[in-house]
């Protein structure tokens, strides 16, 4: 393979944000020693694999970390093998987990899939020939059979299986462990022989399952043992636990842009440079020095990913005079209130009302049909609009007039 001429600002690239490869022994010229020494010397495109489980509807931005790594392994002149773990989806990656996952049908997994695929398609290249394969496990799991199973069984001890993250602590609180769940870890591995991977990418909690896949390919004899890339966990917009949908601190690639934009503004100061390396290219050398000016940065960066420069901007205009209209120069300053008051689904006409920005149901109404109220700088004018979930809402202005605001906060 033809490296380009800038083949240092790649790798640095590459380098971004990641927590660690292994093995690694630095300063190693040795291609099997140093994930940067291969990708240095290498004569062919690498197999970079990721494995997804569409256990869900939706995937946030802490989800996207990988992929834009992905994407980046594909600028690069390799090529992503992406999995969609439509069989192992059944089952439940067990990590961190402290019981027993419910397994999916085949029918909710095949729904899961393709909008999967419709969320990742503004960060990977699906265009360029030989960057992407796109890859089901069934393809090679749902044919196993028994011996096969036992002979990937007989690859690990149950001791071996007991010091995985969330086996352990299960197994001391005497909470079930169930025989499906150590298969899980086998089989995510055995992908990686399938498809002849030479970096799996994951998260910093994924080490155990890919350091299984490098042993399953020395088992099955394959000439190259893969790499393990890993990157962190995302903080969620709380600023404390990881961004989880359950949690209600995530940032859904799906999102509106004035959604996305006011939910990135509001990050905590500790976080901003994080998420700005983690989730955007910006240079982290040229970062504004005023924090307010970097949650700026990042908010119009990431909207513009998902929803395009000219409607970013736009975005950040509008939320801009909200803000302006408020008589007020901090968005901080435009007053709370918590969702936790409120029983969903509920009626916008009802939540309008019982936060006092429409002194009646009928004057609720009438703003709406008027034109009069917008949520987070999007007018509403369906006088039946719910709203379905809290989660969806934390963080979002709720506008009636130029002059009442109210911001949603758990």
């Amino acid at each position: 393979m033809n490296m380009s001429a800038d083949l240092e600002g790649t790798l640095a690239r590459l380098q971004r944000g990641v927590v660690e490869t292994f093995p690694h022994v630095p300063n190693s010229d040795q291609r099997h020693e140093n994930l940067w020494a291969a990708l240095r010397h290498t004569d062919r495109p690498l197999r970079i694999k990721l494995g997804i489980d569409p256990t869900g509807s939706d995937i946030h931005l802490g989800h996207s970390i990988v992929l834009r790594k992905l994407r980046q392994f594909q600028d690069a002149g390799h090529c992503a093998v992406l999995i969609m773990g439509d069989f192992t989806a059944q089952i439940g990656d067990p990590t961190g987990k402290s019981e027993v996952r419910p397994q999916l049908t085949a029918e909710e997994v095949g729904r899961n899939v393709q909008t999967y695929l419709d969320q990742v398609r503004p960060i990977l290249d699906f265009e360029t020939p030989g960057r992407l394969e796109i890859r089901y496990n069934s393809e090679w799991l749902a044919g196993l059979d028994l011996r096969k199973i036992l002979e990937l069984l007989g690859t690990m001890t149950v001791s071996q299986m007991l010091a995985k993250e969330g086996f352990a602590e299960r197994y001391a609180k005497e909470t079930p462990i169930f025989l499906h769940e150590f298969l899980y870890p086998l089989m995510q591995g055995y992908d990686s022989v399938a498809v002849a991977a030479d970096v799996e990418l994951g998260g910093t909690d994924q080490k155990f399952n890919i350091a299984v896949g490098r042993d399953l390919q020395r088992h099955f004899g394959l000439p190259t043992v893969q790499f393990g890339l890993l990157m962190p966990i995302l903080v969620g917009t709380d600023g404390v636990q990881k961004m989880s949908k359950s949690l209600g601190n995530y940032v859904a690639l799906t999102e509106s842009a004035a959604s996305m934009y006011s939910k990135l503004e509001k990050i905590p100061d500790a976080l901003v440079n994080q998420y700005i390396e983690l989730l955007t290219d910006l240079p982290l050398e040229a970062l504004p020095t005023n924090p307010r000016d970097r949650q700026k940065a990042l908010a119009l960066e990431v909207v513009s990913q998902y929803h395009g420069r000219e409607l970013a901007l736009q975005t950040q205009a509008e939320l801009a005079a909200i803000v302006t209209q408020g008589q007020t120069t901090q968005a901080g300053s435009i007053p709370e209130y918590a969702l936790s008051q409120l029983t969903f689904p509920v009626k916008l006409t009802y939540v309008l009302r019982q936060t006092g920005l429409c002194p009646t149901s009928s004057e609720a109404r009438r703003q709406i049909q008027g034109g009069g109220v917008r949520l987070n700088s999007e007018k509403i004018t369906d006088v039946d609009f719910t709203l379905n979930a809290p989660e969806t809402y934390v963080n979002q202005v709720l506008q009636v007039g130029k002059k009442k605001f109210l911001r949603f906060v758990l």
